[in-house]
C-alpha cells in the first residue's frame, strides 16, 4: 500500500504526475507551468489525442520535460456532475496506470479538500494485494509505487479529512484479506482468532463456542457444523462509541450480521466440483461484518454498535446433517432441513434472533452471500436488499449510490412465505427454484421478530473476476463502505 500525503501545489522534480480535468476545464496552476516547462507538449498531446477531459478519458505522455517521467491526464467529466465515485475512480484510475512509478504526485486546480481525500481513497483502495502466498514472484511484476502525493492549497484540510476515510479503507484491506484467504488457513476457529485481535482497536469481542452455544440451543447452526471436524464459532463485536471513552449510551445499538461459512461443500446435498474452490469465499458477509465494526473502531465513530458473525463449515461426513432432518433453532421454531446446501438462512436464523433478544437493536443489517438466485436476478451490478423496514431501505439504497456499492429493493410477500411451509416442521429450509433468493429472506424474516431489518444477498458483489476501477480481481469487501457510510449519515451522535 502506498503511503499518502498532502503537499501545498508545487511541481514536482521527479516522478510521475497525474492531472485531474474536467471537462472543458482551461489550462491554469500546474498544468498550465507544466506546459510551459515541457515546450507546450502537454497541449500538443491533448491536442492530437483528442483529450478534453472527459469523464473516464485518459491520455498519457511520456517524459514531457527534465525530472518527471510521465504525465497521466484523467478527466472528471463536466463538472455539475462530479460524484464522490468519480474522484475515487480517478484515483483508482492512477494506481492502474502508474503502478510502476516510485512516486506520483496528483494535481487537481477543481477539486475541494474533501475531495483531494478522495481521490486518496480511491486509489488505495485499487492498490490492494494479497501476495502472501507467492514465493516466486519476480520483482518486475510487482508494484513500485510507494507515495501518491495529492496536491491542493488546503493540504490540511485534505489531511483531515482522509483520517477517516483512511480506517475505512483500513476495514475494507482486513474483509479483502479475510476473504481471500484459503479455507484450509482460514477455518471457524482462526477466523474468530483474529477477530480476537480486534480488541487493540478498542473493540469488545466475544467467542462462542460449541459448548456454549450449544447450551443457548442454536440447533440450526450447529446442525450445519456438525459434518466438520472444525469448530463453529460466533463472535460478538461490541464498539461502544455513542457514549464516548468507550462507554455505551442510553441509545439502542445499531446491530450487523454476517453469514461466514468459511468453506462450503453443500454438504451432504454436495456441490458441482467445477468451481467449489470459491466456495472459500462463502464467509463475505461475516467477513463484511469484521471489516465494518474495525473501521467504525478505527475511525472513532460516534455510535454503538454490534457486528455477529456464525462461523461454521459445512462438510460432508458421517456426522453430517441429512437432507430430511428436522432441527430446532434458537426461537424454539423447527426447520425441516431439505438441501443441506441452503445451510446460511441456518447458521443467521440462531445469530440473528440471538441479536434481536439480546441487544433489541435499533435496526439489524445481515449480509449473506446466500443464494445463486439474486445472481440470475441482479448479475454482478448490485446486491439484493430485501427489507421490512421502507425507511431503513431507502438509507441503504442511498448509502449504496453514494459510495458506489449499489442495491436494489426485491419483494416480501406472503405469497412466497407459503413456499417455504413445512409438512412435518415449522418450515422447511428452501422453497424451490421459482423466487429462491425471496423465499430465502422470507426464511430470515421469520427470526427477526418485527425488529427493523434488511438482509443483503451479496452473492454476486462478494467477488470481482476481474479488475474495476477502485477494487482490483478478487475479493471486493461489499458492503463495508456502504454500512459505513449508512452509520456516518444517520446514527452518530
Amino acid at each position: 500500500m502506498p503511503d499518502i500525503a498532502f503537499a501545498k501545489p508545487a511541481l514536482p522534480k521527479s516522478g510521475a504526475l497525474a492531472l485531474l480535468i474536467h471537462e472543458g476545464e482551461k489550462p491554469s496552476g500546474l498544468w498550465e507551468q507544466l506546459d510551459e516547462v515541457a515546450g507546450g507538449a502537454i497541449e500538443r498531446a491533448f491536442r492530437v489525442s483528442e483529450f478534453k477531459g472527459g469523464k473516464g478519458k485518459i491520455c498519457s505522455i511520456l517524459a514531457p520535460c527534465a525530472g518527471i517521467t510521465r504525465v497521466l491526464a484523467i478527466g472528471l467529466g463536466k463538472p455539475a456532475e462530479i460524484s464522490q465515485t468519480i474522484v475515487e475512480e480517478a484515483g483508482g484510475t492512477i494506481v492502474a496506470n502508474l503502478s510502476h512509478e516510485a512516486a506520483v504526485a496528483v494535481a487537481s486546480c477543481a477539486l475541494t479538500s474533501q475531495q483531494c481525500a478522495e481521490v486518496a481513497l480511491g486509489a488505495i483502495l485499487r492498490s490492494y494485494r494479497f501476495d502472501r502466498y507467492r514465493t516466486k514472484e519476480k520483482p518486475d511484476d510487482k508494484p513500485k509505487l510507494s507515495r501518491i502525493t495529492v496536491l491542493t492549497a488546503e493540504a490540511a484540510k485534505a489531511k483531515a479529512a482522509w483520517e477517516p476515510l483512511n480506517a475505512t479503507a483500513k476495514g475494507v484491506f482486513l474483509t479483502r484479506d479475510l476473504v481471500t484467504e484459503p479455507p484450509n488457513v482460514l477455518d471457524p476457529p482462526e477466523m474468530a482468532e483474529r477477530c480476537r485481535r480486534l480488541s487493540e482497536l478498542g473493540l469488545k469481542v466475544e467467542i462462542f463456542g460449541p459448548k456454549e452455544m450449544g447450551k443457548l440451543g442454536f440447533g440450526a447452526l450447529l446442525g450445519v457444523s456438525q459434518g466438520s471436524a472444525k469448530e463453529p464459532r460466533m463472535v460478538v463485536l461490541h464498539w461502544n462509541g455513542a457514549g464516548g471513552n468507550g462507554r455505551k449510551s442510553k441509545d439502542k445499538p445499531v446491530v450487523f450480521v454476517g453469514k461466514g461459512v468459511t468453506f462450503d461443500t453443500g454438504g451432504i446435498s454436495i456441490k458441482p466440483a467445477g468451481g467449489m474452490e470459491d466456495m472459500k469465499w462463502d464467509m463475505a458477509g461475516a467477513g463484511t461484518v469484521i471489516g465494518l465494526m474495525a473501521a467504525l473502531a478505527g475511525r472513532r465513530a460516534k455510535v454503538d454498535a454490534i457486528g455477529l458473525v456464525g462461523l461454521v463449515e459445512n462438510m460432508p461426513s458421517a456426522t453430517a446433517q441429512r437432507p430430511g432432518d428436522v432441527v430446532t433453532s434458537y426461537s424454539g421454531q423447527t426447520i425441516e432441513v431439505i438441501n443441506t446446501d441452503a445451510e446460511g438462512r441456518l447458521v443467521l436464523a440462531d445469530v440473528i434472533w440471538y441479536a434481536q433478544q439480546k441487544y433489541d437493536p435499533k435496526f439489524m443489517v445481515d449480509l449473506a452471500t446466500l443464494t445463486g438466485a439474486i445472481i440470475i436476478g441482479l448479475g454482478h451490478e448490485y446486491a439484493g436488499l430485501f427489507s421490512n423496514d421502507d425507511a431503513l431501505s431507502q438509507k441503504l439504497t442511498a448509502a449504496g449510490l453514494a459510495t458506489g456499492e449499489r442495491v436494489w429493493r426485491m419483494p416480501l410477500d406472503d405469497a412466497y412465505d407459503k413456499q417455504i411451509r413445512s409438512d412435518i416442521a415449522d418450515m422447511k429450509n428452501v422453497g424451490g427454484r421459482p423466487g429462491g433468493s425471496i423465499t430465502a429472506a422470507q426464511f430470515i424474516q421469520r427470526f427477526v421478530n418485527a425488529k427493523p431489518w434488511a438482509h443483503l444477498d451479496i452473492a454476486g458483489m462478494a467477488w470481482s473476476t476481474k479488475d474495476t476501477a477502485v477494487t482490483p480481481k478478487g475479493a471486493t469487501a461489499f458492503g463495508v463502505r456502504l454500512l459505513d457510510r449508512l452509520v456516518a449519515d444517520h446514527y452518530e451522535s
